[in-house]
Formats: structure tokens, C-alpha cells, sequence
């Protein structure tokens, strides 16, 4: 990030101090102390370069939040995750290429910008207390959120090591035992797996493991902005992928897959139509041309008969590509896993994610503060 004086800054902006500090105050101008003068401060120039630029194209602010705030334009930098040209990319690198062979500690290694946590990290926390792989991982974020330093005024490199402690114990509380080994090596233990079944676990949990700003990410990262620890960060995004039109859509496919291929896809698809429900987990809208991720999957598992033909019945029906729901859900069922376990691997590949945005938040220094436009009398 680059930084300009004041007198710069005033320049650019065409405006009087008060006023430039008053963008500061509200979080639309980062700044921080001038290196050479601790008495003067300097400003960041993406900052006021976009602020010039939504000024002179006429539109106002409200329009341009309420635009920005689904699907629309990107409203803060991240340096982590893009898609470009209909791939996922994580820092520079194709997300589908690196699920081929990274496992999910080396991704995060890539998402954090720091050495791989090791597979043998013991997990710190108490053993959380539920009967699903789901209630043990949220009691064991809010029992860590509760007991765990803030993030404000921390290092990336802390920050990375806690992350690291963190997803050991995630790790620990969706098992439900302690152990050994790669997250996808425990998980795939304790689920029974295959070495094969296991290697699909690895290359699920990769390419899930962080997807831009969406609702779960954009949750931790406001966390994050408040100074809140890490754990509370990773608790915020977890709560919001519990969400039936987040991490929880794929419930909705788990129930179409086995359903389509008890009876026969098209009785599964009318029973969808006569609720008055979309095809459950079709099309995504930042992929017009297809999810890399679910492709990829779905490609790897090599589905058996009855499951490929249920995706392709509800591609055919939707005119519309599997996301990454669908493949989530087409795995559970390839790999006879329970029902809860697209949440789980979705949260525990997720998690790597969420720890680096709430990173590269901390980094800032900035709130994230949005305003509301009032509607009431």
C-alpha cells in the first residue's frame, strides 16, 4: 500500500483538513503515523484515488452501497482470494491446480503467508462438549473466543500461530478425538475412509478453503476489525455459514441426490417444482460458465452411475452447472459420509480462510463500519 502527506492528500481531494480527517474518522481514508515525523500522519492512496473517482462519477454513496452490498462491486482490497477469468485463485496460484496436491495446512500456509502449521500440532482448549461434529466445533470456537487474547495490536506472524493452534483444535472437535496427522488424514480416519476416499477429503478441503468476500468471510472479517481474538473471528464466519443459503445449502442437495437416486431423478425435481423451490445447488454467480471447484470434484470422485446422473438430470433441468454445494453433497454420498459432513468439511476447509481474512483485517488498522439508510418515519 502505497502513502501520500497531507498537503498531498488535500491536493488530490480538493478539500480542507477538517474534512479529510473527518474521511479518516469514518473509516473512508486509512492513515497511519509519517515514519520520518511521528507528529504528522500519512494517507493511503488507493484510499483517496477511490474516493475521487466515486465523487466524479455522479453516483452517490447510498447508491453505490446499496449496490456494492450483493454481488456488486468489490467494496474492500484483499490480497488473498480473486476469481479471474472463471478461476479461483489464492494469491497468485489456480485453486483447482493446487487442490491436485497441497493439503490443507499447506494452503493455509499460502492464505496466511507463513510456514505450514505442522500435522502433529497438539490442539490447546478444552474437549468441547456436543453430539455432532457441528455442535462440538461451534461449543469449542465460542469456549476459545471467550478465553483467547484480542487480535488488536497483534502480528500476522502471533496471529499465524494462533491459527495454526486453532485449526489443530477444530480439527480435534469435529473428530471428536485427538491424533495425528493432516486434517484430511484425521477426518478420513475417523470417518472410515480409504486412502483414495481420504485423498478426495484433501482436495475438497483445498478447494473450499477460501472463496473472496462471501457472507461467512465478510462476518469474520468484521470480527477481526473490532480487535475481537481469532477464535471469534473464525465463530462469526461459522455461525454464518450455518445458513441454509450459505454453507448449509448443500443440505438441500444431499437431500435431492439421495432422493434422485432412491426413486429416479425426474420425481425428485417435480417434487422440488411443486413446493415452489429452485434445483437446489446450481450456478453460482460469480462462475456464468460453471463452478471450477465442483467440476473438479466431481471429476475427481469419478460418481457412480445413479449419483451422475442425478447431477446431470438437475444440470439439465436448471440449464445450469453443479457448484460447489452440489459436489459436497455428491461426495457425502460417494463416500456413504454422515449427514452433517458437507457442513463440516465446507467449516473445516473454510477455516483457513477465515483465519487469513481476519489477518489481513487486523493488518488494516481500519473498523469496518458501515451506515444504514434509514427508511422508518
Amino acid at each position: 500500500m502505497s502513502w501520500i502527506g497531507r498537503d498531498d492528500a488535500l491536493a488530490a481531494l480538493g478539500v480542507k483538513p477538517q474534512t479529510l480527517y473527518a474521511y479518516v474518522s469514518r473509516g473512508l481514508i486509512a492513515s497511519r503515523p509519517d515514519e520520518t515525523d511521528p507528529r504528522a500522519s500519512v494517507y493511503s492512496a488507493a484510499d483517496i484515488t477511490g474516493l475521487v473517482k466515486r465523487r466524479r462519477s455522479g453516483r452517490g454513496r447510498q447508491a453505490i452501497a446499496s449496490a456494492a452490498i450483493s454481488w456488486g462491486d468489490p467494496v474492500m482490497e484483499t490480497a488473498i482470494t480473486t476469481v479471474r477469468d472463471g478461476k479461483l485463485i489464492y494469491r497468485g496460484k489456480d485453486a483447482v491446480k493446487l487442490a491436485a496436491d497441497a493439503t490443507l495446512e499447506e494452503a493455509a500456509a499460502l492464505l496466511w503467508q507463513s510456514p505450514a502449521p505442522s500435522p502433529s500440532r497438539p490442539a490447546t482448549g478444552k474437549e468441547a462438549a456436543g453430539d455432532t461434529g457441528k455442535a462440538r466445533l461451534l461449543a469449542f470456537l465460542a469456549d476459545r473466543a471467550a478465553h483467547d487474547p484480542p487480535s488488536f495490536g497483534r502480528g500476522s506472524a502471533a496471529l499465524s500461530e494462533d491459527g495454526a493452534q486453532l485449526l489443530a483444535g477444530v480439527c480435534t472437535a469435529v473428530t471428536g478425538t485427538g491424533g495425528r496427522g493432516f486434517y484430511h488424514q484425521r477426518l478420513g480416519r475417523h470417518w472410515g475412509l480409504s486412502p483414495g476416499g481420504t485423498d478426495l477429503l484433501r482436495r475438497a478441503l483445498v478447494l473450499v478453503a477460501d472463496h473472496e468476500l462471501n457472507p461467512s468471510t465478510f462476518a469474520a472479517r468484521v470480527a477481526a476489525s473490532t480487535g475481537a481474538p481469532l477464535a471469534a473471528c473464525a465463530l462469526a464466519g461459522c455461525a454464518t455459514l450455518t445458513g441454509p443459503l450459505h454453507g448449509e445449502a448443500s443440505a438441500r442437495a444431499l437431500a435431492y441426490l439421495k432422493l434422485a437416486m432412491k426413486d429416479r431423478p425426474q420425481a425428485a425435481l417435480s417434487g422440488n417444482a411443486a413446493r415452489g423451490e429452485r434445483i437446489p445447488a446450481v450456478g453460482h454467480t460469480l462462475y456464468p460458465a460453471g463452478d471450477p471447484r465442483a467440476a473438479a470434484l466431481i471429476r475427481w470422485m469419478k460418481p457412480a452411475p445413479a449419483l451422475k446422473r442425478a447431477i446431470k438430470a438437475a444440470e439439465a433441468a436448471s440449464g445450469e452447472a453443479a457448484n460447489v454445494d452440489m459436489a459436497l453433497a455428491a461426495l457425502s454420498v460417494q463416500l456413504d459420509l454422515p449427514e452433517d459432513a458437507p457442513f463440516l468439511i465446507f467449516a473445516s476447509g473454510r477455516m483457513a480462510g477465515w483465519i487469513a481474512h481476519a489477518i489481513e483485517q487486523q493488518g488494516s488498522g481500519r473498523l469496518i463500519r458501515p451506515r444504514a439508510n434509514y427508511t422508518g418515519r
